[in-house]
């Protein structure tokens, strides 16, 4: 077991006071069997009426109404979390989906429907094809075989790059450029599951690794993928490796751009830019 402190800070700074939007707020962990939040401490500044909820993926959602102007916002997050996936690989998937191809069962078929259907459909063949290079899909071939293959095709053959810019690059994109962020490389992945009828969801969360005690942490995105027996199992090509405990999952969402951690609006003067710092510190206890 892990114990692991997530210190996550971002800062908007405007020219002149503002009238902020409702911000929509992802920075709470998912707790399940695997995680556990021990603490947590939410410090917005202006003051802002705080709403928590669940969206339709279950996600902790908290909602911030802001009364009042300002020239400034900041939302300060801190978390400690108990971390419990020591073991990943220790799984059983079911005997009828443990080669490759297989449907899964009808009792969750439909539940599965929409994450098993491309997002990016105009680049279905782009991605189909890549997959076949890869030696996926001519035959029979054991499930995690082929995951762990995609997984570490993504990871090994393009190059990874952090991108400033907002958004995700398109799976056609990605693989045209050769580079990506990890948003993208999950994005790939994803995509090349769904192409294969294999039920896949994008993960935004944090990364545990030595550099990111120091505070030269950045938020992280991976891939889930559903396997009838243990459930949702993560893949982060970025890494090429099946995720564990080193991976704190904030949200899920069937599309890739669904789940910033801090999203909202403002409403001031023509052409008015905001200035924005973000500060993330995730380190084990």
């Amino acid at each position: 077991m892990k114990r692991i402190l997530i210190a996550h800070r971002t800062e908007y700074r405007y020219p002149e006071p503002v009238r902020l939007g409702p911000h929509r707020l992802l920075l709470r962990p998912r707790e399940g069997h695997e995680v556990r939040v021990e603490r947590s401490r939410l410090d917005i500044t202006p003051a802002a009426q705080l709403r928590w909820c669940r969206d339709a993926d279950d996600n902790s959602v908290a909602i911030a109404h802001f009364p009042q102007p300002a020239g400034r916002l900041c939302i300060d997050s801190e978390v400690v979390i108990e971390h419990h996936d020591d073991a990943p690989l220790d799984f059983l998937v079911e005997d009828y989906a443990l080669h490759y191809p297989f449907e899964y069962a009808a009792a969750e078929r439909t539940d599965l429907q929409l994450a098993s259907t491309p997002v990016y459909p105009s680049d279905r063949a782009v991605v189909a094809a890549w997959v076949t290079g890869l030696g996926i899909g001519a035959g029979t071939l054991e499930t995690y075989v082929l995951l762990d293959r995609l997984n570490r095709a993504i990871c090994g053959q393009l190059e990874y790059g952090m991108r400033e810019e907002p958004g995700v690059q398109s799976p056609a994109e990605t693989l045209r450029l050769g580079t990506g962020s990890c948003r993208d490389y999950a994005t790939l992945f994803i995509e090349a599951c769904r192409g294969l009828g294999l039920a896949s969801r994008f993960v935004s969360g944090y990364l545990h690794t030595s550099e990111t005690a120091a505070g030269h942490a950045s938020t992280h995105a991976w891939a889930e993928v559903y396997l009838p027996g243990p459930g949702w199992k993560g893949f982060d090509p970025t890494g090429g490796v099946l995720t564990g405990s080193d991976h704190i999952p904030v949200a899920v969402a069937r599309h890739p751009e669904a789940i910033p951690p801090v999203s909202g609006s403002f409403y001031g003067p023509p052409d008015l830019q905001a200035d924005m710092q973000v500060d993330v510190r995730v380190a084990a206890l």
